[in-house]
């Protein structure tokens, strides 16, 4: 049968949620894929309180965990959810934040001040990257000098306090995955379910869940929840804000286009700009290879000119001494055939000589 049930990706019906002690185990033990015995959540809760970027909700845990030989162990489990994509410095503040804070550190047979182990817990709204696996569960090791794991006197509380290991679930990747216990639990985010007119509102077919007395219980309280009048109004604060969020992402987004495509055309204009000045540059060097070119010839012509008056000025001398002699032949009385012969001169220009 479906139900309509409290959408969990608003921050007021997650915080309800998790404040049921057993839902936190149930959710818990499947993230940790461990049995939580004991939660509790701490006395401080750190939501965004100033909403200037992005809606980050936190809440702290102290939980005793089973090992493996059945011993319990006391870890702090830092869960984040964020359902926009946000930069890691804001989450390597917050990380910042708790290890400082003087109450995560073991209280009993403690004389070396260690801190109390931590897990941290991402619940994202978006997909980091091109990672395509919903759940990353990224653990610490150590390793010596020649890359070797070192296993000897692990884990050590010393080791514990200064390293954390983390859980990272990309909610948008859980659809159609219920193939483990930890998707199962949080199959109820699923924002495919999201009512057509309602999106504070998740339709979900309960028979699913029939059976396991756990998941019954979580459907329950979020059952419970779409019934309060004060977390639906909780939810419409939430939806005005993400409202306001959205038109002003929308404006800075179409802005940043114009910006592209602005700084594009300009980038063209500059390439193009810079072609007709590489054109007029190859222009300018063939016309100064050709005026050079020019120069040239007109010294050539210009030596050859004076070659051909100083040729011209010898004919002239030689013609004029030739003429000399030849009057000078014919006033001897040489015949005038003999002379021409001599001189290369005509009969007639001899025989015209005074």
């Amino acid at each position: 049968m479906m139900i309509s049930i409290a959408n969990p990706i608003y921050d007021a019906v997650f915080k309800y949620l998790m404040e049921d002690n057993r839902v936190a185990k149930t959710v818990l033990s499947a993230l940790l894929k461990r049995e939580v015995v004991e939660v509790e959540m701490r006395k401080h809760e750190y939501t965004n309180g100033t909403r200037d970027k992005i809606s980050m909700f936190r809440i702290d845990f102290g939980a005793k965990v089973r090992q493996d030989d059945g011993s319990l162990k006391l870890v702090l489990i830092e869960l984040q959810k964020t359902w926009l994509e946000t930069e890691t410095l804001r989450f390597r503040q917050y990380l910042g934040t708790q290890y400082a804070n003087p109450d995560n550190i073991l209280k009993d047979d403690n004389p070396n001040g260690y801190g109390i182990p931590m897990i941290t817990v991402y619940l994202l709204g978006h997909r980091v990257g091109e990672i395509e696996e919903p759940v990353l569960y990224v653990r610490h090791k150590s390793y010596d000098y020649d890359g070797v794991e070192v296993t000897k006197g692990m884990p050590d509380p010393f080791v514990e306090s200064l390293v954390h290991d983390s859980i990272i679930v990309q909610i948008p990747l859980l659809h159609g995955r219920v193939n483990n216990r930890l998707v199962e639990v949080l199959s109820v985010f699923d924002q495919t379910n999201k009512d057509g007119n309602n999106r504070q509102v998740l339709n979900i077919d309960e028979d699913t869940y029939r059976g396991d007395a756990e998941m019954e219980h979580i459907l329950h309280r979020l059952l419970a929840a779409a019934s309060d009048a004060k977390l639906r109004q909780d939810m419409n604060v939430e939806d005005e804000y993400f409202s306001a969020i959205e038109t002003r992402d929308t404006s800075i987004m179409r802005r940043d286009q114009r910006i592209a495509e602005q700084t594009a055309q300009l980038e063209e204009q500059t390439a193009q700009l810079e072609e007709q000045s590489a054109q007029l540059e190859e222009q300018s060097a063939q016309l100064e290879e050709q005026s050079a070119q020019l120069e040239e010839q007109s010294a050539q012509l210009e030596e050859q000119s004076a070659q051909l008056e100083e040729q011209s000025a010898q004919l002239e001398e030689q013609r004029s001494a030739l003429l000399l002699s030849a009057k000078a032949m014919k006033t001897a009385g040489i015949p005038v055939e003999q002379i021409a012969e001599m001189t290369r001169l005509s009969v007639e220009e001899i025989s015209g000589m005074v």
